[in-house]
C-alpha cells in the first residue's frame, strides 16, 4: 500500500506555490492550497507584514475559507508557507488548529526571501499537540529532504 501525503500550503505571493506544485508531481501527493477570504491581506507586502504581526500579537488569527478534506486518511502532511517576520504565515496557524486531531506525521517547509528567524520553534508552538517530525533546512534539497520525511 502506497503512502498517502498531502501536501498544505500558504502562497501569497505564488513562490510558494511553485515549489509545493512540483513537490506533488514528484511525490504523487494531494495538494491543498490554503485560502483566506480576499479582503484580509494587502497586495503590498509590507502592509501584509504588519497585518500578520497584529493577527499574531492579538491572536486573532484568519479564518480558512477552504474546505479541509478528511485529513485522517494520511499518513503524512507536508505544511508549506512563505516565512512572514521570521514565522510561519498566519492562515498556517488556522489549518494547524483544523487538524489538532491528526494522528500521523506533520513537517514544514518554507520559501524566504531573507531570513527564516525563528519559523521553525513558531511552527512547532502553533501545532501542538501534533507531532511534527522535520522542519525544513535549506542546506538539503526540498524533494530530498521530503522523500526522507516520507520514510521516516
Amino acid at each position: 500500500m502506497t503512502k498517502k501525503i498531502l501536501i498544505a500550503y500558504y502562497s501569497w505571493s505564488n513562490k510558494t506555490k511553485q515549489v509545493e506544485k512540483k513537490l506533488a508531481q514528484a511525490l504523487d501527493a494531494e495538494l491543498l492550497e490554503l485560502t483566506v477570504k480576499n479582503n484580509v491581506f494587502s497586495t503590498d507586502m509590507y502592509k501584509t507584514s504588519e497585518i500578520a504581526k497584529t493577527q499574531i500579537k492579538t491572536n486573532d488569527f484568519p479564518e480558512l475559507v477552504t474546505k479541509i478534506p478528511d485529513i485522517s486518511q494520511y499518513e503524512t502532511i507536508l505544511v508549506g508557507s512563505p516565512v512572514w517576520n521570521g514565522a510561519p504565515a498566519t492562515p498556517l496557524h488556522s489549518f494547524l488548529a483544523q487538524i489538532a486531531n491528526f494522528k500521523g506525521k506533520i513537517a514544514t517547509f518554507y520559501t524566504d526571501a531573507g531570513s527564516v528567524g525563528a519559523y521553525g520553534e513558531i511552527f512547532k508552538t502553533w501545532a501542538a499537540p501534533l507531532t511534527v517530525v522535520s522542519i525544513y533546512q535549506q542546506q538539503k534539497d526540498i524533494l530530498t529532504w521530503a522523500k526522507e520525511v516520507i520514510e521516516k
